[in-house]
This record gives C-alpha cells, sequence and structure tokens, in this order.
C-alpha cells in the first residue's frame, strides 16, 4: 500500500512540474553579444517606448497607423511563468519584454494586435514565452508559445473552423522568429561585410493559427555611414530590410517587409508606460 502511496506522489509531483523547469537546448552564436540585455540601462526601472510610423497590407492596401514598440526588464517566475507579484521568491529570473502594438483602421473595421515576446536576458537569440493577440469584427484570435526541453507548446484560439481551440507541438528551438528580429538584430556584433544564415519562423503577427512555417534566410550588414543596415532575404523575391542606430541600445530605426509591413521611427523615450 505504502508503495503505491508513493508511486501515485510521484506521478503528481512529475504532472505538476512547470514546463519551463527542463534545460531547453540553446546554442549561442558568436555574431551575436550574448550580453546585450545586461547592461545597466535595463536595470532603471523605466521602459523603452519606441513609436513608428507604420503601415500594414489589409486587403491589397497599405494601412497606416502608428505602431508603439515597448522593451523593458521584467522579472518572471517559474511557478506561473509570468511577470512576478512576490520579489522573495526564489524562483525568479530577468527577462526582456517587447510589447508590439497595432490599431490599424479599415474602411471596413479596425484590426488590433497586441503581440509580447518575453526573452532571457542572457539568451537573447532564445524566445522564452511569446503571446499574440488579434481582434477584429469577425472575432479573436489567441496564441501562446511557451519554450519547452522539445520545442514549443502551442496553444491557441481562433475563430477559424479547423483551429477553434487546440494544441501544437513545434519541435526545436534553434531557430530565430521573424518578429523577435527588431530586437535580436540590436544584439549583433556589428561589422560591415558581416554575413550568415539562420532559420526564421514566420511573423505570428495576424489572425492565424494554423501551423507556423520556416525558412532558411541570409543576413547581411552593410555600413550605411550613420546606421547599420541589415538584410534578410529569404528567396530572391522575399527580401526584409532594417535599419539601426549604431550607438548602444542599438535602436531599430526601420523595417520593410516584402509583403508590405513597414516602419519608420518616430520618437523615443522612457519613462513607466504604466503609472
Amino acid at each position: 500500500m505504502n508503495k503505491i502511496l508513493i508511486i501515485i506522489f510521484c506521478v503528481i509531483l512529475l504532472g505538476c512540474k512547470p514546463q519551463n523547469e527542463a534545460t531547453p537546448h540553446y546554442n549561442p552564436s558568436s555574431f551575436i553579444n550574448q550580453n546585450w540585455a545586461m547592461d545597466k540601462l535595463w536595470e532603471d526601472g523605466q521602459a523603452e517606448v519606441a513609436i513608428y510610423d507604420a503601415q500594414f497590407m489589409i486587403y491589397g492596401q497599405a494601412r497606416k497607423f502608428d505602431a508603439p514598440v515597448i522593451t523593458v526588464k521584467e522579472e518572471f517566475n517559474k511557478g506561473f511563468n509570468v511577470k512576478t507579484d512576490d520579489y522573495s521568491r526564489d524562483d525568479l529570473f530577468s527577462v526582456i519584454k517587447i510589447n508590439r502594438f497595432a490599431d490599424i483602421p479599415t474602411p471596413s473595421y479596425p484590426y488590433h494586435f497586441l503581440t509580447s515576446i518575453f526573452i532571457q536576458r542572457d539568451k537573447p537569440e532564445q524566445v522564452y514565452k511569446m503571446t499574440h493577440t488579434g481582434q477584429e469584427w469577425c472575432g479573436n484570435t489567441f496564441k501562446q508559445f511557451e519554450l519547452s526541453s522539445a520545442g514549443y507548446q502551442y496553444d491557441y484560439n481562433s475563430y477559424f473552423d479547423g483551429y477553434g481551440d487546440g494544441k501544437m507541438e513545434i519541435d526545436g528551438n534553434d531557430f530565430w522568429w521573424e518578429d523577435q528580429l527588431p530586437y535580436v538584430l540590436r544584439a549583433l556584433n556589428f561589422d560591415d561585410g558581416l554575413s550568415f544564415s539562420k532559420e526564421v519562423m514566420s511573423t505570428e503577427i495576424n489572425t492565424k493559427t494554423r501551423k507556423p512555417t520556416f525558412a532558411n534566410a541570409a543576413f547581411k550588414v552593410v555600413d550605411q555611414d550613420s546606421l547599420w543596415q541589415v538584410t534578410v532575404t529569404y528567396n530572391p523575391e522575399k527580401t526584409n530590410t532594417y535599419t539601426f542606430q549604431k550607438a548602444y541600445p542599438n535602436l531599430m530605426t526601420s523595417q520593410k517587409t516584402w509583403y508590405g509591413f513597414d516602419m519608420e521611427l518616430k520618437s523615443v523615450s522612457r519613462y513607466k508606460y504604466w503609472r
């Protein structure tokens, strides 16, 4: 009887173990400054709030809007895998949160997107957690990706038939997300002519909940005198271009994508936006 109880107890413990307790594979690249986010700048208790003039292709036309991108350090706890309210816990770790918000008008109805990307400070290439919500008059979409030892656990809920409510497994994590490029490329060891290739997962800033797609991309850095330019080429017809300030923290100044999601920096400031 005691043996049975012990087995049950062990099963309960294993079942309750948070998935992020496992140690996922992390393969640091030599062309990335792995300590980029450890700078004391991110310890000032404020958020970097960058506002971009943006356009997004909807119904075949470019829709213009202001696109805030918020970058801030937070303390996560492993128990709930969210920003902690209790700083005395012994399971805390630091992340950088990147919030990308969009309120896009169209003649029919507006689109609202909020994408939250969380990256451990000492692992700038690996998305730790990502959530995305999309709302428009047809319905709501929610997506959540959480890092696991085997890849990512993908939970979704949408108004699309066949993808209304479910889960997927994404194998592996040694790739970049297109939606993290405005962040991870800031951490490059910038050098004129630097080139490399990386597998990239296509953008999740949409209302779709289908299985993510991947493509091998060629990256190249060019010195543009006052800025660094990074081109990301998926094939001859599909190239994204990003520019970054040369001084730390190497803020992204522009994004131009092959599918029409473009951004130009309008303003940036640091403050406690939650107050």
